[in-house]
């Protein structure tokens, strides 16, 4: 009788034992499953980014989805058209609201030294030694964009200068029309698809050049090159001036006039965006759109959407009376910088760097630039193929993400592309092309503190006089007038300040 008690309890404490073991295995298993959870949604570090959008969308949800999985982050991506990225960034300055990470174009970055000066933004270059990726990148692009000596960015790498002219090559065909090689060529272009009825429809509805408020990007620049006006600063005599001083960015002036008083161009370019001046382009309005000859198969891709007949081509080599010259920017378009407001702590910082560290290697990488294997390209060994028939769907889902990459050009871990379109292949070879003909700007590196704190409002007087002699509200004695407001200014006090930094680099 007590064996069978005996033996009943055994087997009511094994039930109970086993009871006990069950419930603490679906606990851990809850708790497992409970702390993956938490990884994935609530551990995984918060990457926030500002950048701007020059495409039509932003990345497909699955490519940014792919992106944090690799990485391992929470990506909360900003994106704002190019357009008004400028005036977006400059608000969230100064309202204290930037981004951790936030994209600042070469051409911002420059008025921004004072922001970063009063410790807005952290001083990377201690940290990137301890990144396998950022320790790599180059010295002397992280140079040119030093402030101070101190290292305050992560560059987007781009070529010298992708400045050319993207232009109707159905219309030059229709109206036995060879490339222009030179200045007159290009006008006498712009005025067939003018008044020569390029489109063949029977009406004088086209206009030649569409252009945008941006002397710098838009037209301007580019055909400045062309006349032999220095980049930003030239030198005479071993002294350092303003580019605007030159004959050569009067003759540009007086070009862009005569483009403005025959109607070759639209009228209101110096009121349109950029998204209005692609859609001239696209929609067949006009026939020649100058500036960075990388955005020829998006405006090809979207123009045949519209006319499956428009077709495009590209010219870089435009002589002047100098010869063929182009502008060029330092080896970086942009830099990443990372606001103190948005990282407070050391910690939050090297999270914010690993990032950008994995995104320069492979699998990050390749993704970023081509998107899914098989939807957005296929791979042939080491290199990549695209093909006409996903050129669409990349400019659609995944091109935008191109904005995101640093250091893309010099790292080896990006392949290299087997097969592409045509066009973005004869972009990518002229912009190599220039490489050969670039005029630098001389004060790269330089310092004058009156440019810092007063750059953008002097830049102003020097843009509007310009636009108001093309558009003939100034002649030549009033536009010098302005130039002389400049001086009086700060803009004398400028000239010395480059000067004597020349002077000291030798």
């Amino acid at each position: 009788m007590r064996t069978s008690l005996c033996g009943k309890g055994f087997k009511l404490f094994g039930l109970l034992l086993i009871g006990l073991l069950m419930v603490a295995l679906i606990s851990a298993c809850q708790k497992n499953s409970s702390k993956k959870t938490d990884d994935v949604n609530g551990n995984r570090p918060v990457i926030s980014i500002m950048a701007p959008l020059h495409f039509p969308h932003p990345p497909i949800p699955e490519l940014v989805q792919e992106i944090e999985n690799r990485t391992q982050t929470k990506l909360d991506l900003n994106w704002v058209p190019d357009g008004i990225y400028t005036d977006k960034m400059n608000t969230a300055l100064t309202t204290n609201s930037l981004k951790k990470a936030t994209y600042v174009k070469y051409t911002d970055y420059m008025l921004m030294k004072n922001s970063i000066r009063s410790g807005a933004f952290w001083d990377i270059g201690p940290y990137l030694a301890a990144y396998p990726n950022l320790k790599q990148l180059n010295k002397e692009i992280l140079g040119q964009a030093a402030v101070d000596g101190k290292i305050y960015g992560l560059y987007t790498e781009r070529p010298s200068s992708r400045q050319g002219i993207i232009i109707r090559e159905d219309w030059l065909n229709n109206l036995k029309l060879a490339k222009p090689t030179n200045l007159d060529e290009l006008y006498q272009v712009l005025k067939a698809f003018t008044f020569g009825d390029p489109d063949l429809n029977g009406k004088v509805d086209t206009i030649g050049l569409t252009d945008r408020n941006d002397l710098v990007f838009g037209a301007f620049k580019t055909l400045s090159s062309y006349f032999g006006t220095p980049n930003n600063w030239g030198l005479a005599d071993g002294k350092l001036v303003p580019e605007f001083e030159t004959q050569a960015y009067v003759d540009t002036m007086n070009y862009m006039k005569k483009l403005y008083d025959e109607k070759l161009i639209n009228a209101d370019f110096a009121v349109t965006s950029k998204e209005v001046q692609r859609d001239k382009l696209i929609r067949g309005i006009a026939g020649v759109y100058i500036g960075s000859m990388q955005d020829v198969q998006r405006l090809s891709d979207e123009a045949q959407l519209i006319n499956p007949q428009a077709k495009f081509t590209l010219v870089n080599h435009v002589e002047g009376p100098m010869g063929f010259r182009i502008w060029s920017i330092p080896n970086y378009s942009a830099l990443y910088l990372f606001s103190k407001k948005a990282i407070r702590t050391e910690a939050e910082l090297k999270q914010v760097l690993q990032f950008f560290d994995r995104s320069m290697d492979k699998d990050v990488a390749n993704l970023m630039k081509y998107g899914l294997e098989g939807r957005h390209y296929t791979a042939k060994g080491d290199q990549v193929q695209l093909t006409e028939e996903t050129s669409k769907l990349r400019v659609n889902e995944v091109n935008a993400l191109y904005a995101l990459m640093i250091a893309d050009l010099s790292n080896p871990k990006v392949m290299r592309v087997s097969e592409s379109e045509s066009l973005s292949q004869l972009a990518d070879r002229l912009s190599l092309d220039n490489e050969k003909n670039v005029v630098k700007d001389p004060t790269v590196g330089l310092e004058s503190k009156t440019y810092d704190e007063r750059g953008v409002e002097l830049y102003k007087i020097v843009s509007d006089a310009t636009y108001n002699y093309i558009l003939g509200k100034l002649d030549k004695a009033a536009f010098q007038q302005e130039i002389d407001r400049w001086k009086r200014n700060g803009g004398s006090q400028m000239i010395r300040e480059y000067n004597e930094a020349y002077g000291r680099r030798g």
